[in-house]
């Protein structure tokens, strides 16, 4: 498997730093770097040679739009912070191609709204499409990836879940153009995250993932199975069931624990229940959900007590 952390979990280190941190951690093999902020203290040429050095390879570059953004990204009403934040898009496919990544995972935390009568629906959702289509050809030897969230910091997301992603998806049209599934954001949104798994898996649209936990009314992120058990065993049947060969990123939020704690723990979780779906085997796994039955559904849980 291929493993990358939250580089933000690593307080109060340069990247560098904390690159050589993770690196130590057996089965990392990835990282996700953000766009600015990530560059503002390090030049790509240091981030290069670190990455080298601890024979660690970049996933994606994550756009990060701040506070010239609050009111809108890629959506916003006034044209030139709408340019800028494409722009900004542009900037982290030309850092991801320095730095030898194939994905840039685009997160509109600022496109909603919060009242009604706030924005022109219609409108945004063209101007957006607009704006992803053009990324996407100027980053077309890339995969590109929206990741939605239902609400925070608005009130309420413009692409706020898999259904509407996949609808902007293919408004937008571009082969290279796909989805980020982040589980926590699907337990926010109240879904079954192993249903928007396969919805997305079958149109060969699941770009990235991005494994958590919650209780479901917050962006939580704790660790890996820590809440949620059964979904995230269940996530994890469909995640082979259709072959994921991407990059797991542990997007968790280590507050009072200890980050490289946290990140083992979250690796071994994953191991594990990667190990319970063969131990009890996806054909085994296929056949009772074959059967509709919720009482044998119930085998799947008993087996993983014994």
């Amino acid at each position: 498997m291929k493993f990358a952390t939250r580089l933000n979990s690593f307080p109060n280190r340069s990247v560098v730093e904390t690159i050589d941190q993770i690196a130590a951690v057996s089965g990392v093999t990835h990282v996700d770097l953000n766009y600015p902020e990530h560059f503002q203290t390090n030049k790509v040429e240091d981030i290069k040679e670190a990455l080298t050095r601890n024979n660690i390879k970049l996933n994606a570059i994550n756009p990060r739009f701040r506070s010239d953004f609050i009111n809108g990204e890629l959506g916003n009403s006034d044209p030139q912070v709408a340019r800028k934040a494409i722009d900004l898009c542009k900037q982290s496919i030309d850092v991801c191609r320095e730095l030898g990544g194939e994905h840039v995972i685009i997160w509109l935390g600022y496109e909603g709204f919060d009242y009604s009568f706030q924005i022109n629906y219609a409108q945004v959702w063209k101007q957006v499409a607009s704006a992803i289509e053009e990324i996407c050809s100027y980053g077309s030897d890339l995969k590109i990836s929206i990741e939605y969230k239902p609400f925070q910091p608005r009130a309420y997301s413009f692409i706020s879940s898999y259904a509407d992603t996949l609808l902007m998806v293919g408004d937008v049209g571009a082969s290279n153009l796909g989805v980020t599934l982040d589980f926590c954001h699907m337990l926010m949104k109240d879904e079954n995250p192993s249903y928007g798994l396969s919805l997305v898996a079958e149109r060969n649209k699941l770009h990235g993932i991005h494994l958590n936990d919650g209780n479901k009314l917050n962006d939580d992120g704790l660790m890996v199975g820590s809440v949620n058990f059964i979904q995230t065993l269940e996530f994890i049947f469909y995640m082979k069931k259709y072959n994921y060969q991407g990059v797991i990123y542990f997007d968790t939020f280590p507050v009072r624990e200890k980050p490289l704690e946290e990140l083992q723990a979250n690796i071994a979780m994953f191991t594990k229940l990667d190990q319970l779906v063969d131990q009890i085997g996806i054909g085994h796994i296929q056949s009772i959900i074959d059967r509709n039955d919720a009482v044998a559904a119930q085998e799947i849980m008993l087996a993983c007590l014994k």
